[in-house]
């Protein structure tokens, strides 16, 4: 704890940077008229993701030491996280109603890794353990989904005519549309895959920091890391493959045309 506060003092002049890196950003996003396909711009959508950050950190702060304390409230906690994921990954893949479509592969994913996890008592059902396991977790489930939709669906739109000449040719509307979308939803195991190739060579991740600070010693802190890293892979391989399927099924989309 010593350790943490020296790095990180929670004091009057971190809130001030904090909020100088966050105008910073904001401000470069609309110099820079950073913006979706869409024209929305990303300036907007920065200051209030910094503010919300700061909001529900706060209120996970307060409220987790009261959570821990019974598992049905824990796995209520953790219920909530995963619906909060599902709609944040949804609604970034798509505006209509099959956003809910989302749950399963950020499910797939997660579910048998916290389950096998339990089962073999690597992981005690404690929400000081749970939780930070978890939500790792759903948010690598998170990520991977929102990739691998996105551009399943882009590269759908781009190339509608492939999938039109694939159909022409006797395949399946679904084999149609998987040759032309597992390229780029399976570029959404990038990011995973190049944090756990270059880990301790050019990032130390949050696990590794964090046990380092509450006083566990370089050898542990580095083989939890590296169970957190695989069953990410894990994680994100299952979400991908999945979201895919759904994409290449129609049971995700944006239209009912193709892509």
């Amino acid at each position: 704890m010593l350790a943490a506060a020296a790095l990180l003092p929670v004091n009057a002049t971190l809130g001030v940077v904090l909020a100088v890196l966050l105008a910073a950003a904001v401000t470069v996003a609309a110099v820079a008229r950073l913006a979706d396909v869409r024209g929305r711009g990303y300036a907007r959508a920065i200051a209030l993701a910094g503010l919300r950050a700061a909001v529900q950190l706060s209120a996970v702060a307060a409220l987790i030491g009261w959570v821990v304390r019974a598992v049905p409230l824990l796995l209520g906690f953790l219920a909530l996280m995963f619906s909060v994921a599902v709609r944040t990954a949804g609604r970034r893949i798509t505006d209509n109603r099959t956003w809910w479509w989302a749950a399963v592969p950020i499910g797939a994913g997660v579910l048998p890794v916290v389950l096998a996890l339990l089962l073999t008592g690597l992981v005690p059902l404690k929400g000081v353990a749970l939780i930070p396991v978890t939500g790792i977790l759903i948010g690598g489930g998170l990520t991977a989904t929102v990739l691998a939709g996105r551009r399943a669906l882009d590269e759908l739109h781009t190339r509608h005519g492939e999938v039109e000449a694939g159909l022409a040719l006797g395949l399946l509307e679904r084999d149609a549309r998987l040759e032309i979308a597992r390229p780029a939803a399976s570029d959404a195991l990038l990011p995973g895959l190049d944090q756990t190739r270059t880990v301790g060579l050019v990032t130390l991740p949050g696990a590794f920091v964090g046990m380092l600070l509450g006083g566990a010693s370089p050898l542990l802190a580095g083989v939890v890391q590296l169970f957190v890293l695989v069953a990410l892979l894990a994680v994100q391989a299952v979400a991908v493959a999945v979201v895919l399927e759904l994409v290449a099924r129609g049971l995700l989309y944006r239209s009912r045309t193709l892509g």
